[in-house]
């Protein structure tokens, strides 16, 4: 990259041909970059992202301004977004912790200056925030599992975290940085048992309704893990394979045609998809046979988590 100074601002010149970038997690369109991109790729402007933070309990990320437009994953309450245009009740830009990028309602968003620094992520599936350190108090808000908050000084009591609004109980929350273990280095099946009956979401990765990946996603975030996005992502960059023959153990990750799911013990499969509409567990076997039934190669992968 070469840059030639014109006095207030400085021009970019692209050095030979673009490199290749997945158009998933490259904020990149046609009339618009972020800087970062800058002598990569070109646009006829580029932006300085703004740092925004998301303040609802959680917003859908669609792939066009518009509600109505498809959801391509979904920002959680308290986790970060890069805003490089805001048009109407539109922003767009990209996730602080997968690069995903997509538009989100500008009211879902506040500035991260004027929000604390979250300290703790909801590990249950759900957290109340409640009025008084009190359950027997008014709810003042819920937050899906995943939702990053800051949170103060134990309550007298000492079962309560005081937040910005209102209490969180102790056994919803746990420090960002942490990671959650239930059955020693199986966390990761344990966590997804808790999302059980949760509805299946296309482009969802809350406790209150995700995909596949975004189950993967979600429990290995709260497992002190950071993963991407999609399913071929998560191929590509999860785990070691596992040999031919091998048996799967509990916690595995078991990938098929733009599909994943996590092993509960050697037999069953734990995993949010369309066919039951829901996160369930159910025999690998039958899972394999419907994929089977589409494509030559039904499993893609198995992979171990270290």
């Amino acid at each position: 990259m070469e840059t030639a100074d014109t006095g207030a601002h400085a021009k970019f010149v692209l050095n030979g041909p673009e490199g290749q970038f997945d158009p998933r997690t490259t904020a990149h369109r046609g009339d618009l970059a972020d800087i970062a991109l800058a002598g990569k790729m070109f646009a006829p402007h580029y932006a300085e992202p703004m740092p925004m933070r998301c303040s609802a309990p959680k917003a859908m990320l669609r792939k066009q301004s518009g509600k109505d437009h498809e959801a391509v994953s979904e920002l959680l309450h308290g986790e970060d977004f890069h805003v490089l245009d805001i048009a109407g009740d539109w922003a767009w830009g990209y996730c602080g912790h997968d690069s995903y990028v997509g538009y989100v309602p500008v009211h879902a968003l506040q500035h991260r200056k004027k929000t604390p620094e979250p300290t703790h992520l909801v590990s249950a599936r759900a957290a109340l925030i409640f009025i008084e350190p009190d359950f027997k108090s008014g709810v003042m808000k819920r937050l899906p599992m995943g939702a990053r908050i800051a949170c103060g000084e134990p309550s007298e009591c000492g079962s309560y975290l005081k937040t910005g609004k209102g209490f969180v109980h102790v056994r919803h929350v746990q420090p960002i940085g942490t990671k959650v273990v239930f059955d020693g280095s199986n966390g990761t099946a344990a966590l997804a048992e808790q999302l059980i009956g949760a509805p299946y979401l296309w482009g969802g990765r809350s406790g209150d309704g995700l995909d596949c990946s975004g189950l993967i996603q979600m429990i290995l975030m709260l497992t002190g893990v950071a993963a991407p996005r999609d399913s071929d992502q998560q191929q590509a960059a999860l785990g070691e394979e596992i040999g031919e023959g091998e048996e799967l153990r509990r916690g595995d990750l078991v990938f098929f045609p733009n599909h994943v799911g996590l092993m509960v013990d050697k037999e069953r499969i734990i995993h949010a998809g369309s066919h039951r509409m829901q996160v369930a567990i159910e025999p690998l076997a039958d899972v394999v046979a419907r994929y089977a039934a589409d494509h030559d190669q039904p499993v893609l992968a198995r992979k171990r988590l270290s």
